[in-house]
């Protein structure tokens, strides 16, 4: 493991840091003029995540043999836009411009439950931005993951993670409880904040329509 987070340190910061804000950037570039984005970001998987993931088991076994290869999500992005209806009109967007090897609509396990909501993808990293970082290109990522969420969606989570990963601090039955009643809250007002904007949006289309 301490070879290990040599090489990632020094991928992270000769090869990830110059290149998370190359894809955040072009990411803005597309959506310049598009309604409705509260934020983009890209940026670099921490040395302290990448070799806890890299760490992950799998019936006893490590699920990753080559961490370095076969970790896609070693830069992150992210686009956030305000409702629910925004969010295919977000993906088709994306789809124009990368190419996805992975797509996940990731939604609870069960109707009866509230949880994680939110579209990721694994895209390719475009070839002149790899070409960009002046690296040898064998250990350059290949990939970057994008999650596509909308303001209730990436607040929710980002509190959840916040206050439900943490194994020295672990959460009473109550506590997570409370946290799936949030999560039903934050579903529900999604719902309402996206359905109230279609059916203004379908006034003002009827409105002027008559003039």
């Amino acid at each position: 493991m301490t070879d290990l987070r040599v090489e990632y340190e020094r991928r992270f910061n000769s090869i990830l840091r110059p290149l998370a804000p190359l894809i955040e950037r072009q990411l803005i570039e597309y959506f310049i003029d598009a309604p409705r984005i509260d934020r983009i970001a890209a940026r670099p998987k921490s040395v302290e995540r990448f070799l806890k993931k890299a760490a992950t088991l799998v019936e006893g076994k490590p699920k990753y043999t080559e961490p370095l290869r076969q970790i896609q999500d070693q830069i992150g992005a992210r686009v956030i836009t305000f409702y629910l209806t925004d969010v295919e009109r977000v993906v088709k967007t994306l789809l124009k411009y990368f190419r996805p090897i992975e797509s996940q609509n990731i939604v609870p396990d069960s109707e009866w439950e509230f949880g994680y909501f939110g579209r990721h993808f694994i895209f390719i990293i475009p070839s002149e931005l790899r070409k960009s970082i002046g690296a040898d290109k064998e250990i350059i990522p290949e990939f970057f993951e994008l999650q596509v969420k909308t303001l209730f969606q990436h607040a929710w989570s980002e509190a959840d993670h916040d206050l439900g990963y943490k194994p020295e601090t672990p959460l009473s039955s109550d506590a997570k409880r409370r946290l799936a009643f949030t999560s039903a809250q934050a579903w529900g007002a999604d719902r309402i904040f996206s359905e109230l904007f279609d059916e203004q949006t379908k006034k003002a289309e009827a409105t002027a329509s008559e003039t």
